[in-house]
């Protein structure tokens, strides 16, 4: 697919030109691994490495264009230049042209929030695969295109792949499509250029400080997404959420909000919370989900609530997704010998809690509820001793462990953790570095009727140390040791 330059440029802010704007391209590139002949190489400032380093690495494989924020010193001849005023920008506007605007062929929906985004985005792509639609999905844990597996490196990906995914998705019929969008990935302009139909608001709490350096910050870059909607889009928000109406603020899109407590356009009342499901009241009437806990109450209205918006037949809708599961590594259950092991994704203060809370709600008496929790190395530091605290608060044993220490000391990191743990709530604990030990020991301390959270990792199939990503899954890991341990 050849298009010229500047037909490629349309709409982006350029500081200066030198060279063929005529010139046919290929290709784009922002990685100059990925150059070849014909490309056009975009060279952006980031968080660990400068683009403009490596123009000339880029020239040398085959790029006969580069777009920069700095000229570089030497202009080669046969090599065009074009300044502009933001990168990261210019690459998400350049990527819709370069394929043809492909997220305004289909309704694309953004779910952001701390809490929440993958399983929600999860469930309406199964919803629309249900009520007969083409569907895609770009989430943490996968791409899908209706049923093919694409596999995910980030939550967001950068803004050519999710373009390539668009014009994948066209191809095989899709007319919608549900993405999470990640603070980072706002911020990081990788949802430039794109064209939502609708935005969802899940929720906001302690996350990627480290990264964003204040929680206003963390505020503001979920709030870019909503304040950059087109006026014939959607913004739906979580009314229970007091950041949510922020998210409403200065939006040209049409608003709709969500909730369980607070009057909302949306509600719904948790009738009854089990371990086999939830029983809703929605509009007068009772529905059963096989969905678990208050949190996803709040994501099967927000699922509930685009699907209405987008004009779908309320009764189909709520049919449908009573059948649904949800996300794997989302409050996920194995069961051997009487014990119930409960994996799920919460690393965050807020999710740990939320999980634990819909743990509390739902035993019966007698059972002793255990909690193997970490926290990843490299991440957010401030919330490790919060983290540590709230297991121990809702929990009757904890045992700390590693979860991805990345290029940390584990010890260091459960050391922090540590620091957070009342001298009272010290003999609940154990710290075992190893994490399949961890599992092993609370497999081995747990009775008939117990239960065991595994935190932190969910649908995550490996750990990641020192750079290096080594096979390991929570839920496969508890199943076979429970399993072996309380033989049936």
């Amino acid at each position: 697919m050849r298009k010229p330059l500047k037909d490629i440029l349309y709409k982006v802010s350029l500081a200066s030109t030198k060279g063929d704007m005529e010139l046919g391209i290929d290709h784009l590139a922002f990685d100059s691994r990925k150059v070849k002949s014909g490309s056009v190489f975009i060279a952006m400032p980031g968080t660990q490495v400068d683009g403009h380093d490596y123009i000339d690495k880029a020239i040398e494989s085959g790029a006969s264009a580069v777009v920069c924020e700095k000229l570089p010193g030497e202009l080669l001849e046969g090599i065009t230049y074009v300044q502009v005023v933001n990168a990261a920008k210019a690459l998400g506007l350049m990527a819709a042209n370069f394929y043809g605007h492909p997220s305004e062929k289909l309704k694309l929906i953004a779910v952001t929030g701390t809490n929440g985004k993958t399983t929600t985005a999860t469930l309406l792509h199964q919803l629309f695969l249900e009520l007969g639609h083409g569907s895609g999905l770009i989430s943490t844990v996968e791409n899908r295109i209706n049923q093919e597996i694409i596999p995910a490196t980030h939550t967001t990906p950068d803004v050519i792949t999710i373009n390539e995914l668009l014009v994948r998705m066209l191809g095989k019929g899709c007319t919608h499509c549900f993405m999470e969008a990640s603070s980072h990935a706002i911020v990081q302009e990788r949802t430039a250029g794109l064209k939502f139909a609708g935005a969802l608001f899940t929720n906001i709490s302690h996350d990627h400080l480290d990264y964003h350096g204040s929680f206003s910050e963390y505020i503001k870059a979920k709030k870019k997404l909503f304040d950059e909607l087109p006026k014939e889009a959607f913004a739906l928000i979580n009314a229970d959420d007091k950041r949510g109406l922020v998210m409403l603020q200065n939006t040209k899109a049409r608003p709709f909000t969500y909730a369980l407590k607070y009057p909302a356009d949306y509600k719904a009342k948790v009738l009854s919370n089990t371990l086999q499901g939830l029983e809703l009241e929605i509009e007068g009437q009772s529905v059963w989900f096989r969905m678990i806990g208050e949190f996803n109450a709040y994501n099967l209205l927000a699922v509930m609530g685009t699907a209405f918006i987008l004009e779908e037949e309320e009764e189909e809708v709520l049919r449908q997704l009573s059948q649904l599961k949800g996300a794997p590594g989302r409050f996920d259950q194995v069961e051997a010998g009487g014990i119930t092991a409960i994996v799920d994704y919460a690393h965050t203060p807020d999710a740990l809690e939320n999980v634990l809370k819909t743990i509390q709600k739902l035993r019966t008496g007698g059972e002793t509820l255990i909690t193997i929790v970490g926290c990843g190395g490299n991440r957010d530091k401030a919330k490790r001793p919060v983290m540590a605290k709230i297991a121990c608060r809702l929990s009757d044993r904890v045992i700390f462990t590693s979860d991805n220490p990345r290029n940390e000391d584990p010890m260091e990191i459960l050391k922090e953790m540590e620091a957070g743990v009342s001298p009272i709530d010290l003999k609940k604990t154990l710290t075992i570095e190893d994490r399949r030990s961890a599992i092993k020991t609370a497999c081995s301390m747990a009775e008939k009727g117990d239960i065991i959270l595994i935190a932190g990792k969910g649908h995550e199939t490996y750990q990641e140390i020192k750079g290096v990503r080594h096979p390991f899954d929570d839920k496969a890991i508890a199943k076979e040791l429970l399993k072996l341990i309380h033989r049936e």
